[in-house]
Parts: C-alpha cells; sequence; structure tokens
C-alpha cells in the first residue's frame, strides 16, 4: 500500500502565497515522477506542475513564473509553492505520486485526498 497525503491548502487574499506539501510513503520502491494537480469547480482536473525523480520540472501556462515546485527526495515529499496567487487558482489540489512500489510490476500512480486552496479577490 501507498499513502499521499497533501498538507498546507486554505485561504488567501489575491497576491498572496502558499505552499502545499506533499507525502508519500509506504511500499515504495522508488519513485519515478510526483505531481501537482487541480480541479475547479465545473472543471477538469488539470497539471499544475510536475517533477521527476531527476529533478526535471514541467508547469501548466497559467502558473510560470508564480509557482514552484521543488522536492525532499530523503523525504519522499514535494512542495508546491505559489505565489502571487490569483481568484482562477481556486481549486482542490491534488498530488499524484507514480512509483515503483511492492507487490506491482511497473509504476503506478497514487492520489492524495485534496486541499482546498480559496483565493479571495
Amino acid at each position: 500500500q501507498v499513502q499521499v497525503v497533501e498538507s498546507g491548502g486554505g485561504l488567501v487574499q489575491a497576491g498572496g502565497s502558499l505552499r502545499l506539501s506533499c507525502a508519500a510513503s509506504g511500499s515504495i520502491i522508488s519513485i519515478y515522477a510526483m505531481g501537482w494537480y487541480r480541479q475547479a469547480p465545473g472543471k477538469q482536473r488539470e497539471l499544475v506542475a510536475g517533477i521527476t525523480a531527476g529533478g526535471s520540472t514541467n508547469y501548466a501556462d497559467s502558473v510560470k513564473g508564480r509557482f514552484t515546485i521543488s522536492r525532499d527526495s530523503a523525504r519522499n515529499t514535494v512542495y508546491l509553492h505559489m505565489n502571487s496567487l490569483k481568484p482562477e487558482d481556486t481549486a482542490v489540489y491534488y498530488c499524484n505520486a507514480e512509483v515503483f512500489s511492492l507487490g506491482r510490476s511497473g509504476r503506478s500512480h497514487y492520489w492524495g485526498q485534496g486541499t482546498q486552496v480559496t483565493v479571495s479577490s
């Protein structure tokens, strides 16, 4: 079993900052990549930012220059540093871990329960 747990969401005014954390634990052999997704009401879930085990990152165009993803490999943890937040960033943010785990062949995806981010105007 692999568990993915997010934390750090909340309510912030436009222009403010938040940091989200995501920790993966359990029967992990190695992590291939981790990423942050978000889903606003009535919209599809979208990739916000991702980071591979090698440190390569990618970002949605809408957050480039404002959000930064980082990782602590020793703790199987990734962070999403969100600056200059806008009301349109309001969504439930989900963490995804793509891992090699005990008892499974190949890579598997695991999701956290999500954390709400609300940006007021």
